[in-house]
């Protein structure tokens, strides 16, 4: 896993062109259904007693209980832990109802820290969070594929662009106020404490990652809706644990 995955950000953190979208791969729901909750972070160290331990897709999962009795799981690149041991790991950020496509398994909550504290840092060799999950909430990873038969006609207005433009001129309308029109193709609901909003409208190529932008709002939107979307595009945001797109449109507004 890289090393900036397990990094704390200051916001979270549920898939942008080619990301948990409704819920990510594996969760199999769409538009509306329930998502993963949002995510928090930890900040301050995790300390206690293993209670077990496993090993899979590059982390090691260990159940800790914390010298408050209560009982936490816990992710970091895979390390020999022993169950029975004191131990303490990093601040990391929780991940709620995660699936561990490796383990088969969803967990209320985990927390992926960076390691044991005192320890060297990680290498690349672990897996990152989005590939054992399938893809992160509202990731490159869980873009929706593109969708047949859209046309959008496209919206009118300062910097108004349309899906396929708004990729090919990111860096002319980094950080403007951008308008774009289209059709809502798949919806996470409550990552990072934003709905993450993918919009199609018929421009672009799946192959160039260019026919899928994502919009983050605190405003909801439904599959199936053409909308008029007005934010703040972004280009080459990370927000870290994998949550990194080639563009994006901030702090959005919806009109139908």
């Amino acid at each position: 896993m890289k090393k900036s995955i397990f990094l704390s950000v200051s916001l979270l953190t549920l898939l942008s062109s080619t990301a948990f979208a409704v819920k990510p791969p594996g969760h199999g729901s769409q538009g509306m259904m329930s998502a993963p909750a949002p995510a928090a972070e930890t900040g301050e160290a995790l300390s206690g007693k293993v209670l077990e331990t496993m090993n899979s897709g590059g982390y090691s999962y260990v159940h800790l209980q914390k010298k408050n009795s209560d009982k936490v799981w816990v992710a970091i690149p895979e390390s020999p832990v022993k169950a029975g041991t004191q131990i303490s790991f990093q601040p990391g950020m929780e991940m709620r109802n995660f699936e561990s496509k490796s383990l088969k398994r969803t967990f209320d909550s985990v927390i992926f820290s960076g390691g044991v504290l005192g320890a060297p840092a990680a290498t690349a060799a672990s897996s990152d969070p989005k590939k054992e999950q399938g893809s992160s909430p509202g990731s490159k990873g869980a873009a929706a594929p593109k969708a047949e038969k859209i046309s959008v006609t496209k919206a009118t207005g300062s910097n108004a662009a349309t899906v396929e433009g708004a990729h090919i001129n990111s860096a002319k309308l980094d950080k403007k106020k951008v308008v774009i029109k289209g059709k809502v193709v798949k919806v996470s609901a409550g990552i990072m404490g934003k709905n993450w909003i993918h919009i199609q409208d018929g421009t672009g190529t799946q192959a160039k990652g260019t026919h899928n932008l994502v919009c983050t709002s605190s405003e909801m939107a439904t599959v199936g809706d053409v909308i008029t979307v007005s934010g703040t595009l972004a280009k080459d945001r990370d927000f870290g644990s994998g949550y990194r797109y080639d563009v994006i449109v901030e702090n959005a507004t919806f009109k139908k």
